[in-house]
């Protein structure tokens, strides 16, 4: 089946040019960031680009081969921009500007001979090969950092194409395709052809499906964390304490002293600030497989993994201590809180993780009653140390 090249690149044309409108059409919706621009000012300029190398011999040269090619390759280049802004990576648009100029005006300087075929096909097959293989690297950061799985798909259709484009360079640099009439009965340059109609629809369905895979991630993420401090939040320790079962673990109840008063003579705002400074302080001496949770008002629970009652104790006492010379920092504070703390341990008798809270809370009791501003565990009936 032999397939007419014009017809093809026209193809392209009216495809890139319709999803441009919807990726603009996106964008102007307020509900994404800047790459939708990106995407659809990528695919105008392909799809006019495509819309003139298809006019060659109904149209001067300059406009059907130079112009042509040069918004193709521009277009080309700016869905690797589109995909860093996706990343939320900044884009340095002078150097950005400077790699599009020196990468298609080439191919108009320098190829402008109509009968430069074979030439023009290597070096735009090459740029958008390269042009791929960055995409492809962006887009494995973008899987490994967000855990988004439609990253990964985005790099395997890039992969396709980066090899599409590699095999499209060999056949032009051995003659096998071009000649002095691109449109002429070459089989495999029109099914490469055709295989960019699909991988367009495919790329841009990928990106819509990262776009959707974030916002899910994200509002998953909202869902499960406290606003004000950014620890978990009731459903988030809820929703991992499941996998912790069997685990042997140790749980901290902390409890903030004096906060009401706090609250009271220095206003919520100061309030808010030393629930975020625990947070802070708490974070920076748990350990990477440690969960804190902020259960409500000024009260935190905090898991420990694989540690014995006397790590627990020791760390809460990090924590308290470290609490309170972060406090005693605070300008213009009357009322420096502490904190009270109860340990409990998983033990066989104690396996269910709402008696492992239990005990806890009964150990944070007994804190505030011996006093506050201390650790003590359960089971036990003096501070501990």
């Amino acid at each position: 089946m032999l397939l007419d090249l014009r017809t093809i690149y026209f193809i392209v044309a009216v495809s890139c040019i319709v999803l441009s409108a919807l990726q603009f059409a996106a964008y102007a919706t307020g509900r994404f960031e800047r790459w939708p621009l990106w995407w659809g000012a990528s695919n105008l300029l392909v799809g006019i680009g495509s819309f003139l190398v298809a006019l060659r011999n109904f149209v001067p040269y300059y406009i059907s081969i130079d112009a042509g090619n040069v918004l193709t390759i521009v277009g080309y280049m700016l869905m690797f921009f589109a995909v860093r802004a996706f990343a939320g990576h900044p884009i340095d648009r002078r150097h950005s500007w400077i790699v599009i100029v020196c990468g298609s005006l080439p191919v108009a300087l320098f190829i402008s001979d109509p009968a430069a075929v074979s030439e023009r096909l290597l070096y735009v097959s090459v740029i958008c090969c390269l042009c791929d293989l960055t995409i492809v690297r962006e887009a494995a950061g973008i899987a490994r950092r967000e855990k988004l799985y439609s990253a990964a798909l985005l790099c395997g259709l890039y992969v396709a194409t980066a090899a599409i484009f590699a095999v499209r360079s060999f056949l032009a640099a051995t003659g096998n395709i071009g000649g002095p009439d691109p449109f002429g009965a070459s089989v495999v340059h029109s099914w490469m052809a055709v295989s960019a109609v699909a991988f367009i629809m495919l790329r841009s369905m990928a990106m819509v499906l990262m776009a959707a895979e974030r916002s899910r991630n994200q509002l998953i993420e909202l869902a499960h964390h406290d606003p004000l401090t950014g620890v978990l939040n009731r459903s988030g320790i809820a929703q991992r304490v499941p996998q912790l079962a069997g685990q042997p673990l140790s749980l901290l109840i902390i409890d903030v002293d004096n906060f009401k008063q706090l609250n009271d003579r220095h206003g919520h705002a100061a309030g808010d600030e030393v629930l975020r400074l625990f947070s802070t302080v708490a974070k920076g001496i748990l350990r990477p497989g440690d969960l804190l949770a902020r259960q409500g008002g000024d009260e935190f629970l905090a898991v420990l993994g694989t540690v014995d009652r006397e790590e627990a104790v020791a760390i809460a006492n990090r924590v308290r201590l470290s609490f309170a010379a972060a406090v005693m920092q605070m300008p213009d504070l009357a009322i420096f809180p502490t904190l009270s703390i109860g340990v409990s341990v998983r033990t066989p008798e104690i396996g269910d993780f709402e008696r492992l809270v239990q005990k806890a809370d009964e150990a944070l009791y007994r804190s505030k009653r011996e006093g506050r501003n201390r650790v003590e565990v359960s089971g036990e009936n003096q501070q501990a140390a």
